[in-house]
């Protein structure tokens, strides 16, 4: 599963890791978070996310 970059900010999504925080458990790829869910850091939603290339 691919990381994702949020491009305003810098927040990295894991997929490995999810985001707890937020009701997104470990281990649930960017794809299938839901469209409302946004960047726990700067609060952008999903379309300000890219992949990142590794």
């Amino acid at each position: 599963m691919k990381k994702y970059v949020c491009n305003v900010c810098g927040y990295i999504y894991d997929p490995k890791v999810g985001d707890p925080d937020s009701g997104i458990a470990a281990g649930t790829a960017f794809e299938d978070i839901p469209d409302d869910w946004v960047c726990p850091l700067c609060g952008v939603g999903k379309g300000d996310f890219s992949p990142v290339e590794e």
